[in-house]
């Protein structure tokens, strides 16, 4: 067997041939299974969703249901007084699917539906699996599927769009908590008041979390009980098709954080016990409760759920133009353990047998599947063991994702801010950590995400300046700790953004330090909504410091953005020295310089650089970002010779570098 790729870069990998050639091949068998030795395509194989579910036909109606556990199932609802009737009974077809046909008068757009199961034993009113709308009643907080059948259906009006991923630049944000009221903001909210900001920010691609309904709003969506429908608290399905085509149309791709990992325990509403047999879509025994997240577990290895969870991933792509998914726990479902007390110390605890073979097959698939649909869908997956291959090419041995999550540097930032004063922030350490990755991987790096902005944790800014931000965030009144914050929450970012291999991300209203924690509506704090939303008017107030972080935020990706695919360019280490707290480093023809000391400015220090003049393009301490603008940034910087290092082409740049400041500066000739 030749060997693959993923081995031939990375010796390390040698000792585990066996394993990942046998991941490989199964993944290879399993598709040639699925698709009838290549008969069908993968894509042909994932149209679960316009087979079953609630269709309309040229004489009426279709439902079907895979439920093989089932004895019998009525469609009940408000067309019938959600009573059983005969007419309104499925019939029993091969394989454990259900269906009926009904005449076009037997229901119409806006009624609501749920099946009542039986399976020997018992019975149960239950939401179909594959409804693609589901509502809540606001009296009863009662969920059922709903008829989803406009007349006027919305039609995109972009019908190819293509994302820009050079760089990526991803605005991680939730409909709900996007809006300045205390409320659940919607779709058409979104569209029209935060997408414009988004845009002028200058971010190409938003990432929406808790799209797939979940009962309960405050599990950010994490809960999933309907996969195939939208979230109907923030809107219809035709406002989010707008609010997707909209985005295409001011170049914003838009991926969604997509839930395979596990789904809520909910009967009534969710897949928990579908038609009596709590194993129809998860795992036997232990394996089918996670023990961390009070959810249940997919049985990947079962033909009929990789079927339901693939269609899943084409379903949003070709109904809704989604340009792509972050993929949520992928470690859980890689390992076993779920990654729960394990260490991940070397490469054996990647291949020891504690891996689940049919979560890395499914996962591959869903990703050759995504990629047929759509070559240029972006898939990333949030991983934090450090799983070999998962972002490689599947031709060469990998899980075929795009991007994987950076995991280690928000990490990395919160351990230093919590555990190390400023005199002891090492450069070659944040350097280290901010490009350690694989060769072969595309990573998508950040500073903080909506993790660090739940309650029971603390964003970057509030962990820096803390109650400060109630007093001192008015222009004119900022004391130490204010300025030291803002200081240090834009070097942190720059540094984070600017040595990317993939992409960048940021949480909605961290890039202008939104104060406070995340906290959903829930008994504890009265269904409060004052900290499930986004305080816009703190940025937009040019009397408050909060400006200043959102100018450089724009500012900072504008850098970026000047330099063709920078994500693509070497980042070219110059120059560390821990005892100053100094670091270099160059891309392209920028260089970076950062000062990390509290206390020290330094006069005249050198890097050895490309000879030629040089223009600073971004100064964290400028007046317009907070900063103290002790610099002249009009001056040009014209390097000096030094006969040592003529054969080299290099030459002596020196700077003026104020404490605490960070400096970007493009070489003009």
């Amino acid at each position: 067997m030749e060997t693959l790729n993923l081995i031939k870069n990375d010796p390390w990998l040698e000792p585990y041939a066996d394993a990942i050639n046998g991941r490989h091949k199964h993944a290879a068998e399993k598709e040639a299974e699925l698709t009838n030795k290549g008969k069908q395509t993968l894509s042909d194989f994932a149209s679960g969703y316009l087979y079953f579910g609630l269709h309309r036909t040229d004489d009426g109606w279709v439902f079907r249901e895979w439920a093989p556990n089932a004895t019998q199932i009525f469609l009940i609802g408000t067309f019938n007084d959600w009573k059983e009737e005969k007419k309104y009974s499925l019939k029993r077809k091969a394989n454990g699917n259900w269906e009926i046909k009904l005449p076009a008068d037997a229901m119409k757009h806006g009624d609501l539906y749920k099946l009542m199961v039986h399976w020997d034993g018992g019975c149960g009113e239950r939401i179909p699996a594959w409804a693609n709308r589901v509502v809540q009643d606001e009296q009863t907080k009662i969920f059922s599927a709903q008829v989803w059948s406009p007349e006027k259906p919305y039609k995109m009006k972009k019908k190819s769009f293509k994302a820009a991923t050079d760089p990526l630049l991803i605005y991680e944000c939730h409909i709900g908590m996007a809006q300045q009221e205390e409320k659940v903001g919607s779709y058409k909210e979104f569209q029209e008041k935060i997408l414009p900001r988004i845009a002028k920010d200058g971010y190409n691609c938003i990432q929406i979390m808790a799209i797939q309904e979940h009962p309960y709003y405050g599990s950010f969506g994490y809960h999933v009980s309907s996969f195939f429908a939208a979230s109907s608290r923030f809107g219809t399905p035709e406002e989010l098709k707008e609010l997707i085509d909209t985005a295409h149309s001011m170049g914003i791709a838009v991926i969604m954080d997509i839930v395979h990992s596990h789904a809520v325990k909910n009967e009534v509403e969710g897949l928990g016990n579908f038609a009596g047999d709590p194993n129809q879509y998860f795992y036997p025994g232990a394996r089918r409760e996670h023990p961390a997240w009070d959810s249940l577990c997919f049985d990947y290895g079962k033909n009929e759920v990789i079927h339901f969870l693939l269609s899943n991933c084409k379903y949003w792509m070709e109904e809704y133009h989604f340009d792509g998914f972050r993929f949520d726990g992928v470690t859980s479902m890689l390992y076993y353990s779920h990654g729960l007390g394990e260490a991940f110390c070397n490469y054996g605890d990647y291949f020891n047998g504690h891996q689940d073979d049919n979560a890395i097959c499914y996962l591959t698939l869903a990703n050759r599947l995504i990629h047929q649909v759509n070559p240029k869908a972006i898939t990333i997956a949030e991983e934090v063991s450090g799983m070999p291959g998962l972002a490689a090419k599947f031709e060469d041995g990998g899980y075929g994702f795009d991007y994987r999550m950076a995991m280690n540097v928000p990490d990395y930032w919160i351990k230093t801010i919590k555990e190390k004063i400023d005199e002891d922030w090492k450069p070659s350490s944040m350097f280290w950590e901010v490009t350690n990755r694989r060769q072969d991987e595309k990573t998508i790096s950040y500073a903080e995400s909506h993790d660090q902005a739940l309650v029971g944790d603390k964003t970057i800014v509030f962990r820096l300046i803390d109650a400060d931000m109630y007093w001192h965030m008015q222009k004119g009144d900022e004391n130490y700790t204010v300025h030291r914050g803002i200081a240090l929450h834009k070097m942190i970012r720059l540094l984070t953004a600017t040595t990317i291999n993939g992409g960048y991300l940021n949480f909605m209203g961290n890039e202008f330090g939104h104060p406070e924690w995340i906290d959903f509506p829930r008994e504890g704090n009265g269904w409060s909504c004052k900290y499930a939303r986004r305080q816009w008017d703190l940025v937009d107030n040019k009397n408050l410091a909060y400006h200043y972080l959102g100018d450089f935020d724009c500012a900072m990706l504008g850098v970026i953005k000047s330099v063709k695919n920078f994500q693509a360019t070497p980042v070219q280490e110059i120059w560390h020295n821990d005892g100053d707290q100094i670091l270099a480093y160059m891309r392209k023809d920028l260089i970076f310089v950062f000062n990390f000391n509290p206390k020290q400015s330094f006069t005249d220090y050198g890097f050895l650089v490309p000879a030629g003049s040089y223009e600073v393009i971004l100064n964290t301490d400028n007046p317009d970002y907070g900063g103290n603008g002790l610099t002249d940034d009009t001056v040009k910087h014209f390097t000096l010779s030094d006969p040592l290092y003529k054969k080299e082409k290099k030459e002596w740049l020196k700077l003026y570098i104020p404490a605490r400041t960070a400096v970007v500066l493009r070489k003009t000739k």
